[in-house]
């Protein structure tokens, strides 16, 4: 009875294989994207990375156009625009565009973290440690300009996101800290909490969330989504093969020893593999039953609303697959 209450949607990095190129991941995340779409999931999101060799999702509202049109009924949007590499104004128009073109459709999930290293993140002009500092304004502003004002005066009383806006995407704030918890909560907005960051916060987060949610013009309950890495086979040994360049990836993240994403069978050789597969991670990678206890589990410890699912492969037909399989499973 719970599974069949909570809704599943996606979260997808557009992640470059090893030999493949930033258009191959882009065709394999419409590929997800459609299937996703099909099967009935809440909603998709795509990431914004920069300056990093694995990850091709560099821009949200572009990838979000681009799925927005590839898909029918899937809710689309990002999984989070990092506010601090941007102006409020911009981001603002862009999804009030993408609003216009898919009316009811639009999600704009909302990140304090610049999303990449510093130097990077100079190079977009906005200073990203002021930009941090200003992050709760500027929301603020980014929300009164889509329609959702929450002082008497701001940029929304200047500006405008659009001319003639009808509706206005979801806003969300995303996060992996009891500090966006508290603000998601304190401003009643949905709150997207990175689980499958492994931080072991999710718990507290998640309360936090919980404890502080004030009623909104945009919520009446709190709304936690908490995203989960979860990778699903017929057996555990395929889910274990499939799932080794993923770990390997993360590993190398952990570690800050960068690695692409290898095939199954380059993963099986790599030097790292076994420390892959040992690494402490709350990652669920096997069987479809076991996977989706996991999930239940995970609903059950933080009273999360939805779940956004995760994973890397190198195939993308094993990540539709495992989508496949958890949602006969969640139904």
């Amino acid at each position: 009875m719970l599974a069949a209450v909570i809704p599943l949607s996606v979260l997808d990095l557009s992640v470059v294989r090893d030999g493949g190129s930033s258009a191959d991941a882009f065709a394999d995340t419409t590929l997800l994207a459609t299937r996703a779409d099909q099967l009935g999931f809440r909603r998709f999101w795509v990431a914004e990375h920069h300056n990093m060799a694995t990850v091709a999702s560099t821009t949200p509202s572009v990838l979000t156009a681009h799925l927005a049109s590839a898909t029918e009924q899937i809710r689309v949007g990002s999984g989070g625009v990092m506010l601090p590499n941007h102006a409020p104004l911009a981001i603002a128009e862009q999804f009030a565009l993408l609003e216009a073109l898919h009316p009811n459709r639009i999600d704009l999930g909302i990140g304090r973290a610049p999303g990449t290293d510093p130097m990077t993140a100079s190079a977009f002009g906005r200073h990203p440690h002021e930009s941090v500092e200003k992050f709760p304004r500027d929301l603020i502003d980014l929300m009164g300009m889509l329609g959702d004002p929450r002082r008497e005066d701001g940029l929304w009383t200047r500006l405008r996101a659009t001319p003639a806006a009808t509706t206005s995407p979801m806003v969300a704030l995303l996060g992996s800290s009891g500090y966006s918890a508290q603000l998601a909560g304190m401003l009643g907005l949905p709150f997207a909490y990175a689980h499958h960051f492994d931080t072991g916060a999710t718990d507290i987060a998640s309360q936090l969330y919980l404890d502080k949610f004030e009623p909104s013009p945009v919520l009446d309950e709190p709304y936690l989504i908490v995203g989960v890495g979860a990778l699903a086979a017929e057996t555990e040994q395929q889910a274990a093969h499939i799932g080794l360049p993923g770990r390997i990836l993360r590993l190398g993240i952990r570690t800050n020893r960068r690695h692409p994403l290898l095939s199954p069978e380059a993963a099986a050789d790599h030097a790292d593999a076994e420390a892959a597969r040992n690494m402490a991670s709350e990652q669920l990678i096997g069987s479809v039953e076991r996977v989706a206890e996991g999930l239940r589990q995970l609903v059950q410890r933080t009273k999360a609303d939805e779940l956004m699912l995760t994973a890397a492969t190198y195939d993308v037909a094993d990540k539709i697959r495992s989508l496949e399989l958890i949602d006969a499973a969640w139904r």
